[in-house]
């Protein structure tokens, strides 16, 4: 018996849609379709291949994606990052900007894959996916890939552990690029920053760090299945098991488990031989180290950065990256979404204009500053908070009680009137 027209037509619907999701289109949300065709032929991309890929990508998105290069390795590869948004010519005013940041031990390279995937991810499936839409929308991602591209291309696919002369971990000049930051109990930043010593990856990670007033961020790692948080040493160096928390612990014990609790593996806090409650744990207390990027983040500048750990074996062959991509997918996109918790507003003067470097003040938690056009981003757990600004040369403002929950972050601006008294602002 025949077809009937319909039929014929539900037919070749069906098999339309059945094609898609074989090739790399997974249905969400009722008749949604999300892209994931860069799943269809897994591999590592080298250096090239990613900035062949970015430069695609930035061809096909003229107005949502944009390279740029933050500075050379010490063998002369560019430090390319993607930028998404909305608009990536020109930031709107308090659209908060984020990052992550893959593969500064070359050998650790399932961050790496991933972020070029998160790439791909977000570009396609923009206007097509309203989670993505919205993220996209209201935030301004920049995505590393590789912060150590020249031990990426000592490093071999498939080996689990680095190799005893750490060639590949390494970068180039063979040094340890999470131990080559300035330390948090280090008198002289600009000594330091100036460093002959200092690598080029360091160097050109600090200054954008610095110069970017980024709100939030991680670091992608390998060799275990984990979210640490700062601080990574503490006043009593190499006391084993003690923990050395910062002064937003809560903050930072909310951002590793959103990473944690969203993944299938390391929410159970058992992998790679190793035993973490919740799948979280404070730097310090696993093991000291000087010298860490996730340190420098937070003690340097406005953003708060987690140290994620995403495989017991830091090289697996390609044929793991789907599986990779699945298990950290909905992890990256709800860590993603923390940058916009909180408070957060405009601090200008009495005729309107803008105010620079004013400082943020909740009571125990570290100040955080304004940037050139007066913006603050204040991360902060749903809860109740007296928040205040201050600046040189303006008086105090009052204290404004505010209450934040789990929504997207509370408005709070402020406008500071001069003060007569600067010498007193000098004599503090």
């Amino acid at each position: 018996m025949g077809f009937s027209r319909l039929s014929a037509f539900n037919f070749a619907l069906c098999t339309s849609l059945w094609v898609l999701c074989c090739h790399g289109f997974t249905e969400r949300q009722g008749f949604a379709l999300e892209n994931e065709k860069f799943l269809a032929e897994p591999h590592y991309h080298t250096t090239s291949e990613l900035e062949d890929l970015f430069a695609r990508l930035q061809k096909e998105f003229p107005t949502m994606a944009r390279v740029h290069s933050i500075g050379k390795s010490a063998r002369g590869r560019e430090l390319t990052v993607l930028e998404i948004n909305k608009n990536v010519r020109k930031r709107s005013l308090l659209t908060p900007m984020f990052k992550y940041v893959a593969n500064m031990h070359g050998d650790e390279t399932v961050g790496r894959q991933l972020l070029i995937y998160l790439a791909e991810y977000l570009l396609t499936n923009y206007g097509l996916v309203p989670e993505v839409t919205q993220l996209v929308d209201s935030t301004d991602i920049f995505l590393m890939p590789s912060l150590n591209p020249d031990g990426f291309e000592f490093s071999k696919e498939g080996s689990c552990e680095s190799p005893q002369n750490y060639a590949g971990r390494y970068n180039a000049a063979g040094v340890d690029l999470n131990r080559d930051f300035p330390d948090r109990f280090d008198s002289s930043l600009m000594r330091h920053f100036r460093a002959m010593t200092r690598q080029p990856e360091t160097v050109a990670m600090m200054t954008w760090i610095l110069n970017s007033p980024f709100v939030l961020s991680a670091n992608l790692h390998g060799g275990a299945v984990v979210a640490s948080y700062p601080y990574d040493n503490s006043i009593n160096q190499h006391e084993c098991c003690s923990e050395s928390l910062t002064p937003d612990d809560g903050v930072f014990k909310l951002l590793a488990h959103t990473y944690a609790s969203n993944h299938p593996v390391m929410k159970t806090g058992l992998d790679c031989n190793e035993t973490f409650p919740g799948g979280v744990t404070n730097g310090a207390f696993w093991y000291e180290l000087n010298g860490g990027m996730q340190d420098f983040n937070y003690v340097f500048s406005n953003c708060f950065d987690v140290t994620l750990e995403l495989s017991c074996c830091k090289f697996p062959k390609a044929n793991k990256l789907a599986g990779e991509w699945a298990k950290n997918k909905r992890s990256l996109l709800e860590y993603m979404k923390l940058v916009h918790m909180g408070v957060k507003g405009i601090v200008k003067d009495t005729n309107g204009y803008p105010i620079k470097n004013a400082e943020i003040i909740v009571e125990g938690m570290k100040p955080i500053k304004t940037t050139e056009r007066g913006e603050y981003w204040r991360l902060l757990k749903p809860g109740a908070y007296g928040v205040q600004a201050v600046a040189f040369g303006y008086e105090p403002s009052a204290v404004q009680e505010v209450l934040v929950t789990n929504a997207s972050a509370a408005r709070v601006d402020f406008n500071l009137k001069p003060s007569d008294n600067v010498e007193g602002w000098i004599e503090k």
